[in-house]
C-alpha cells in the first residue's frame, strides 16, 4: 500500500464530544446521533513548508492529501476534480465581486468534491453498496464516483428532479428510485427501504467524509487568494449546508497551522419558499425547525429540514456572517444575467448568491468596497431556460 500521508486521527462529535476510531465504519455519533467530523494531527505539520509542497502538486483537490481522510493512494477515486477557477466579474452593488465556479467540476457541480472523498474513503473501508437521497447533483456525483470505484449505488430522487439529472444517474450505472415530494421524503423512503440491506447512507452530514471533500472549497479559496488577499465575505447558496460547515472547518484548520489570520464572513442564501436556515438565524434559534410547504425553482435548495443544523448555524455565526432570502424571480433573473453579462453558466442554486447581493448591501451586511466571493455551485446546463421562465411567470 502506498500511503498518501493523511494525518487523520479519529472522528469526533461536536455535540457530545464522543470520539470514534477512524478505522471504524461510522455514520452518525453512536451516543447522540449528531454528525461526526474527522480530526487530524495538525501538530505534525509545518504549515509554511506544507503549503510550499502543495503548490508543486497537480491542480486537483487531492493536493491537500495530508488534510484529507484517505490513507492509501490505491483508494483515491478521482475524475480530476477540484481547483476550479475564481473569476473576477468587476464591481456589482459597489462591491468587488469574484465568482468561484464549481460548475467546471467533472459532474457539473460542487457535489463532486464531497463524493470524491467520501466514495474514496468508503472504498478504503471496504464498503461495496452505497445509497443517497438527493435533489439531483449529489446523486449524479455519487453515481459517477461509485462507477469509477467499482461500487454499487442507488439514488433516491424527488419525482420533480430535472430529467437530465435522472438520465445522468442511470447512464453512470446507478439505480434511480423516484419518490413523491422533496428530498425530505426521499430521505425517509431511502432509509426505510435500505434498512437491513447492508448498504451505507452517503447523505449530507450523515457520514463523516463528504464534509472533508467540501472542506477543499475553503482550502482552495485560501490558496487562490494568495496574491489579492482573502475575500471579506463568501456568499453561499444553502440547501443541506455542508459547504458552509466544510469551509468553516478548512479556515479553522488553516488558522491552527498558522496560515490564516482572518477568515471570511459566511452568508447563507435561501429561496423565500424554503428558508429554514435563514429563519433560524433571524430568530436567534439554536437549530432549525422544518419548513412547511417548501417550494422553489432551485431543486438543490429545496431542503426543508437539513440534518445537523446546529453545525450549519454555528459555522455562520462564528464567522460573524448571516443570511438572506431571495425570490424565485430574482434567482431566474440572476441566471440570465450571469450568462448574458458575464459568460457564466449557473444553475438556479448557483445563481442565488448573485441575486442576493442587493439585499446584503441594503441590509449593511456587505459594505461598499468589500471583496466578495460568490460560490457558483453548479452549471446551468441541465436546466431549461424556458421552463425556468415559465415557473416564475
Amino acid at each position: 500500500m502506498t500511503e498518501t500521508g493523511s494525518l487523520l486521527k479519529d472522528l469526533e462529535c461536536r455535540a457530545c464530544c464522543t470520539s470514534v476510531p477512524a478505522s471504524a465504519v461510522a455514520s452518525t455519533c453512536p451516543t447522540c446521533g449528531q454528525a461526526l467530523f474527522a480530526t487530524y494531527d495538525l501538530g505534525r505539520l509545518d504549515g509554511r513548508r506544507w503549503l510550499e509542497r502543495v503548490g508543486e502538486r497537480p491542480a486537483t483537490l487531492w493536493r491537500y492529501r495530508e488534510l484529507l481522510p484517505v490513507r492509501s493512494e490505491e483508494s483515491v477515486t478521482s475524475l480530476g476534480e477540484g481547483f476550479t477557477p475564481i473569476l473576477p466579474i468587476g464591481r456589482v452593488e459597489e462591491l468587488e465581486v469574484r465568482v468561484k465556479d464549481d460548475g467546471a467540476m467533472p459532474t457539473g457541480s460542487f457535489k463532486a468534491r464531497g463524493m470524491a472523498v467520501a466514495v474514496s474513503r468508503a472504498k478504503e473501508l471496504g464498503l461495496r453498496d452505497l445509497f443517497v437521497p438527493s435533489a439531483g447533483n449529489a446523486g449524479v456525483a455519487l453515481a459517477a464516483y461509485a462507477a469509477r470505484a467499482g461500487l454499487e449505488a442507488r439514488v433516491y430522487l424527488p419525482e420533480r428532479t430535472p430529467e437530465p439529472m435522472k438520465n445522468a444517474v442511470r447512464l453512470y450505472g446507478a439505480e434511480v428510485v423516484e419518490v413523491p415530494g422533496t428530498i425530505r421524503e426521499a430521505g425517509e423512503q431511502a432509509r426505510t427501504r435500505e434498512k437491513g440491506r447492508g448498504s451505507f447512507d452517503m447523505s449530507t452530514l450523515r457520514e463523516p467524509y463528504r464534509a472533508e471533500g467540501k472542506k477543499t472549497m475553503g482550502l482552495e479559496i485560501f490558496e487562490q487568494s494568495a496574491v489579492d488577499g482573502m475575500p471579506d465575505a463568501v456568499v453561499y447558496p444553502t440547501g443541506g449546508g455542508t459547504g458552509l460547515v466544510g469551509m468553516a472547518k478548512a479556515f479553522a484548520e488553516l488558522t491552527t497551522l498558522g496560515l490564516l489570520d482572518r477568515a471570511p464572513r459566511l452568508y447563507s442564501v435561501q429561496p423565500e419558499g424554503c428558508a429554514p436556515v435563514v429563519r433560524a438565524l433571524d430568530d436567534g434559534a439554536a437549530r432549525i425547525t422544518p419548513w412547511e410547504n417548501p417550494h422553489t425553482v432551485a431543486p438543490g435548495l429545496l431542503v426543508p429540514s437539513p440534518f445537523s443544523s446546529e453545525r450549519i448555524l454555528e459555522a455562520i455565526r462564528a464567522s460573524h456572517g448571516g443570511g438572506v432570502t431571495v425570490t424565485d424571480r430574482e434567482i431566474v433573473t440572476a441566471v440570465r444575467t450571469l450568462a448574458s453579462r458575464h459568460g457564466l453558466s449557473a444553475s438556479p442554486e448557483g445563481a442565488a448568491p448573485y441575486a442576493a447581493l442587493p439585499k446584503l448591501k441594503e441590509r449593511h451586511l456587505l459594505s461598499p468596497g468589500e471583496r466578495v466571493l460568490l460560490y457558483l455551485t453548479g452549471t446551468g446546463i441541465p436546466f431549461s431556460w424556458e421552463e425556468l421562465e415559465r415557473s416564475v411567470a
